[in-house]
């Protein structure tokens, strides 16, 4: 599996994201106790270090949002994923319970302020990148039924946007903002790609630290892990 942000690297230069597979997995459906109490720990530990700043002044929310400006988003209702995990816990809205990896690496998104994704691996095709959308980019959003309306609907990128995609159809839209549904990780899912991304702010380092720990300790994962940036714009995973 290979990813590659050349594409990005000349606007973006301090973009850096680590590729991380997760092997072998095994999920629980519910969110383990151990993990419960991690993840309340974190929360409260979050609202101590970030309660008394602004939402626009720490640092790892104040880096994404100059990046959707850099790339045309200036409404105030597409924010990053990690913007509304921290947004959320601050106003005393715990995190969702999904299931044992998906809430292990929005802890480790919470705890690091960097954005991170997953997907099905067996649900996406060929290799991965951060690129500009393109004519005929494919997007059907994860929360499009979530108002009750039905299935979700086909809601494709504007040309220019930048986006998270494989082969086929676009992973994530406006960077990080929100995923696709067709390759979300479930408890079935056995094989599963993360992206931990930053961009000029954050321990990345750390981050994959903390996530090869939650993602073994509460899903089975065996992982293995690759960085690109400028210097290695395209990284490859066996």
């Amino acid at each position: 599996m290979r990813l590659d942000i050349s594409e990005l690297v000349t606007a973006f230069p301090d973009f850096r994201v680590a590729l991380v597979v997760a092997d072998d997995l095994e999920i629980r459906p519910e969110r383990q106790a151990e993990l419960a109490a991690l993840i309340a720990e974190r929360e409260a530990e979050t609202r101590r270090r970030w309660g008394a700043t602004e939402l626009s002044e720490i640092p790892g929310v104040a880096a994404w949002r100059r990046a959707y400006r850099a790339f045309g988003i200036k409404k105030t209702s597409y924010r990053s994923s990690v913007e509304r995990l921290v947004k959320n816990v601050l106003a005393d809205r715990p995190l969702p319970a999904i299931n044992s990896f998906v809430d292990a690496y929005n802890a480790v998104s919470l705890t690091h302020v960097l954005p991170l994704g997953a997907d099905d691996i067996d649900r996406i095709s060929g290799d991965l990148a951060f690129r500009f959308a393109r004519p005929g980019d494919s997007f059907f959003d994860m929360a499009a039924g979530e108002d009750g309306a039905g299935a979700s609907a086909e809601d494709p990128p504007k040309e220019g946007e930048v986006v998270y995609a494989d082969a086929e159809k676009v992973l994530c839209r406006r960077w990080n903002w929100r995923q696709d549904a067709r390759s979300l990780v479930t408890p079935e899912t056995r094989r599963a790609v993360v992206t931990l991304q930053a961009n000029g702010e954050g321990a990345l380092e750390a981050a994959i630290d903390d996530l090869v720990d939650l993602a073994g300790r509460f899903s089975a994962a065996r992982i293995r892990v690759a960085i690109a940036d400028r210097a290695a714009q395209s990284v490859e995973i066996v």
